[in-house]
């Protein structure tokens, strides 16, 4: 492809304005990588989408069947076979929907059999989009067995790399009592103060213990 100016390459062009703008020939070349003594990555893209029809039917081609074509080869072969069968499973598996968070209730289910019994304090957020559907789940802290040191800088921080529209703060209390402490209070105080100021909710704050748990928000603190 040396013979194409630097912009009308397909790792260039693609680099300077995304794949759709790729025609089939220029994303197979991309994929063959080099061509051959023959021809080069983009000719013989060419050739190999004229002998099969067109990209369906170089979808579902062999290897044996590509390998025919003078300049592909075993390797090249392999690599178009892998590629097109990596876009048949992107299309069979769809990815499992998010698990939506509309209660405390449901909020504390989410989070007990994971935190609900750590020996020391934990202190985490979950990140959420519009829907309330979980982005993320991410520790922010740890701490001792009964205290943990959380700014609030740092939760959002979080949430602003996680392009979160809201979250859910939550962090355990090893001794399995989930009671707010006054600076559980207190710290809720300051999230809520922040999420406002920065448009990111805070949803709830939740205290996690052996089996049990307490909202801020079924309390009416938040």
């Amino acid at each position: 492809m040396k013979e194409l100016s630097l912009d009308d390459r397909p790792r260039e062009k693609l680099q300077r304005r995304g794949a759709r703008a790729l025609g089939d020939n220029e994303l197979v070349a991309l994929i063959l990588g080099s061509g051959s003594c023959r021809a080069g990555a983009l000719g013989l893209a060419n050739e190999l989408l004229k002998v099969h029809g067109g990209l369906h039917g170089l979808a579902r081609s062999s290897s044996d069947d590509l390998d025919r074509v003078p300049g592909v080869g075993r390797a090249k072969a392999a690599q178009l076979v892998a590629a097109f069968e990596l876009g048949r499973r992107t299309l069979a598996h769809a990815p499992a929907a998010r698990v939506q968070l509309r209660t405390p209730r449901e909020a504390a289910a989410f989070l007990l059999p994971e935190f609900g019994s750590r020996p020391v304090e934990h202190f985490g957020v979950v990140l959420l989009d519009t829907k309330h559907r979980v982005l993320r789940t991410s520790v922010v802290a740890t701490g001792t067995l009964n205290s943990t040191i959380v700014l609030p800088r740092d939760v959002f921080r979080e949430a602003m790399l996680g392009a979160a529209a809201a979250v859910l703060a939550f962090h355990n209390h090893p001794s399995g009592d989930p009671s707010p402490s006054p600076d559980d209070v207190e710290l809720t105080r300051r999230l809520a103060a922040a999420g406002n100021l920065m448009g990111i909710e805070l949803v709830d704050h939740i205290v996690l213990g052996d089996a049990r748990y307490c909202s801020f928000k079924e309390a009416g603190q938040l």
